[in-house]
């Protein structure tokens, strides 16, 4: 049987944003997909407000202060750093909700989902929250524009600087960290640059660091003037120029191309249709907006191979639950631990690989959780969860947050307007009610057997037989996937 216009419909809005709203539920039926696609790019076309929770340090405790020895002495009182350290961990717990926030509520939602995809891919770890915010600023300005512009922003950033040591990269030492990461991780692939090209690269990036207030700045006495042979090219090379070499090859595109196919589309990826991706990404000078493009109004990515095949992740889970039921959460810190609990906590990625998604997300554990969230949600559950273990980093630090987060919050309840939620099956008739809160809140083929959830459900009233229904199929094993 061949997927519906709602099936296809709510398959494009759970992998091109964050699942469909109580709001427009009901019109997905009949709302044609390339209109809903017209939507989702119109409602991401807008100017980029910046989630600002924090001030630069400089700004804040340096004030008026000119010479930059005397900022770094009285950036350097143990006093003053570990305020600095303590703001800059609460500050992170606010940008982290601030943005879950805005995924769950904003109308752009192509532009958030595309942010968390890049936020994985240039996965950064950084306590500096104020370098943190700059970073995810540039992610979210860039996330649908040009990938080049991106790339070499984000390169330039002190979070990520920072985090890829190099800062100390200089002529007389050349630190290889940066220049690794960013052919393996961002643009190539392994196996696509020899050992040499890495040394020679890292020369190119010696000098790029930052200043005190977080601005970049290239230290000329630290850069390596001499030749360097980089990818089978030779030149007085800078950063700029190893990043604009990155991007004049093929595999560049060939590697994002297929990262996004598989994060989007399917993680068994079809080569011909990945490799039309790819030329095409080249040839539109890596525009990121006309590669979704490519791929969202592709006949292919709506084949029923494609369709209920994606494991949610923990964000992904979170922010769909509250976009079918419009909430209120009683204590927003409730979202820092389940994301700790479920193994993604935004701005904390394991390691500079970022989350590596996929069945990566499902274990005994953390799957009895995801099940149980719904009902933490509207029946007042227990908390009473543990954090996945923290692969990279591993100092107690996290079992200290979840007590402190749990000992903040009574329950992870929440005021759900159910009003919003009946409003989407007004026009369904009793017999067939059932069946469509299933095919609403389900993307996967095998559905949830009536038979089931008739013993699950509230009948007491069509309110109560809706909200019963929904709770229960968001609590089954096929609502973890898309």
């Amino acid at each position: 049987m061949p997927a519906s216009n709602r099936l296809k419909n709510q398959h494009l809005l759970w992998r091109s944003a964050f699942g469909p709203m109580a709001e427009n539920a009901a019109s997905l039926d009949s709302m044609s997909r390339k209109s809903l696609w017209a939507l989702l790019v119109k409602t991401s076309d807008k100017p980029v407000a910046k989630i600002e929770v924090t001030k630069n340090p400089v700004d804040e405790y340096v004030m008026g202060i000119t010479d930059p020895r005397e900022i770094q002495k009285k950036l350097s009182d143990p006093v003053l750093r570990k305020k600095i350290r303590d703001q800059s961990r609460e500050d992170l717990k606010t940008m982290n909700i601030r943005w879950l926030e805005t995924m769950v509520k904003s109308e752009a939602q192509l532009r958030e989902k595309m942010s968390l995809f890049w936020h994985g891919h240039f996965a950064c770890r950084n306590q500096n929250s104020f370098y943190q915010q700059e970073l995810l600023h540039i992610i979210r300005t860039n996330a649908l524009g040009s990938f080049a512009d991106m790339l070499k922003a984000v390169s330039k950033s002190p979070a990520m600087i920072a985090f890829l040591n190099n800062q100390q990269n200089r002529k007389s030492k050349p630190n290889e960290n940066f220049a690794r990461e960013v052919m393996e991780l961002f643009t190539m692939g392994r196996g696509n640059y020899t050992e040499n090209d890495v040394k020679e690269a890292a020369r190119a990036f010696t000098g790029w660091s930052f200043n005190a207030q977080g601005e970049f700045t290239f230290l000329k006495n630290q850069h390596d003037f001499d030749s360097k042979t980089f990818l089978g090219k030779t030149g007085n090379f800078d950063g700029d120029d190893i990043l604009n070499i990155l991007l004049e090859n093929k595999q560049t595109a060939s590697y994002i191309s297929k990262k996004i196919y598989r994060y989007f589309v399917n993680e068994n990826v079809d080569e011909k249709n990945q490799q039309w991706l790819s030329r095409r990404f080249f040839s539109n000078n890596y525009d990121i907006s006309k590669l979704l493009e490519d791929i969202y109004t592709s006949d292919w990515f709506y084949e029923e191979k494609n369709i209920g095949n994606k494991i949610k992740s923990p964000v992904e889970l979170m922010a769909g639950i509250r976009r079918l039921l419009p909430m209120q959460l009683e204590n927003d810190q409730s979202q820092l631990l389940f994301q700790r609990a479920l193994g993604q906590v935004l701005f904390v990625p394991p390691n500079v690989a970022g989350w590596p998604g996929g069945k990566n997300w499902i274990d005994s554990s953390s799957l009895m959780l995801r099940l149980r969230i719904p009902q933490i949600l509207t029946a007042n559950d227990a908390l009473n969860i543990m954090p996945k273990v923290d692969d990279d980093v591993q100092m107690g630090m996290m079992e200290m947050a979840v007590k402190k987060i749990k000992a903040s919050i009574k329950g992870g309840t929440a005021n759900i307007d159910w009003t919003s939620v009946n409003k989407i099956f007004e026009k369904v008739q009793r017999e067939k009610l059932l069946e469509n809160i299933a095919d609403t809140v389900l993307q996967t083929k095998s559905q949830v057997s009536n038979a089931v959830l008739d013993k699950y459900v509230n009948s007491e009233s069509r309110e109560n037989y809706i909200k019963s229904a929904v709770v229960n199929l968001m609590a089954t094993p096929e609502y973890q996937l898309c």
